[in-house]
């Protein structure tokens, strides 16, 4: 999971560092973009890889693409889904952390 949040830190993520979107969490505005937006693109660039994961292996059960480009394209949803796996458990816990807390 690490492993994860780690790569995930080093790349750009739907074409949007993440650390804009750290500034934009923050408050301070990165190129005019919102944190909603950012948050928007960056689940619709999941959702794109993970659609490509299916085309992919479905082509290549069909015999029209190559079987290194179908692993690489599964094993690139498989890291999407992992992140966002990650992302997802950070958020509840957090979420939990904050419920727990004397009001």
């Amino acid at each position: 999971m690490i492993d994860s949040i780690s790569m995930l830190a080093s790349t750009k993520t739907a074409g949007v560092p993440l650390t804009s979107a750290v500034g934009a969490a923050s408050g301070a505005p990165v190129g005019g973009a919102d944190f909603g937006k950012i948050l928007a693109d960056v689940a619709s660039g999941a959702v794109d890889t993970m659609k490509g994961g299916e085309a992919a292996s479905i082509a290549g059960l069909k015999g029209k693409m190559p079987l290194q480009d179908v692993v690489e394209a599964v094993m690139s949803a498989e890291r999407t889904f992992q992140t966002a796996l990650a992302l997802r458990d950070k958020a509840v816990g957090a979420y939990q952390e904050i419920s727990r807390m004397a009001i």
